[in-house]
């Protein structure tokens, strides 16, 4: 297992761990103009679990992998919290801002990967 997907199975059961739902990684590796290599998303079901999963993302990626991120943005609405973690981008997502900004929609030539729901 790489380091990059070790990081992002540490995203996903972050999210897991406070429940985030219909999680997808959308693999960008192969792209030319992709400023990253990996967006792992989710949906929350309220601004309270988006800040909730955001805080369990940060604090089990740090505890199982040992890496911080190197920035991490909208925790003042908590309807979409991104955390950059360089090569993975981690998005979680209030459900109709999910809908509207559409991420795999707007990266469809990349490789999209649902992961089932744990509960």
């Amino acid at each position: 297992m790489t380091d990059t997907d070790n990081l992002a199975q540490r995203i996903i059961e972050g999210m897991q761990e406070r429940k985030g739902h219909d999680i997808t990684i959308v693999d960008m590796s192969q792209l030319e103009h992709a400023n990253t290599s990996t967006f792992i998303i989710c949906t929350g079901n309220s601004s309270m679990q988006v800040d909730a999963i955001a805080d369990s993302v940060r604090d089990y990626v740090l505890e199982h992998a040992g890496t911080k991120p190197y920035n991490y943005d909208g925790y003042a609405n908590s309807e979409w919290i991104v955390i950059d973690y360089g090569t993975i981008f981690a998005h979680i997502f209030l459900p109709d801002v999910r809908e509207r900004y559409n991420l795999e929609q707007l990266w469809n030539d990349a490789s999209i990967k649902r992961i089932e729901d744990i509960y």
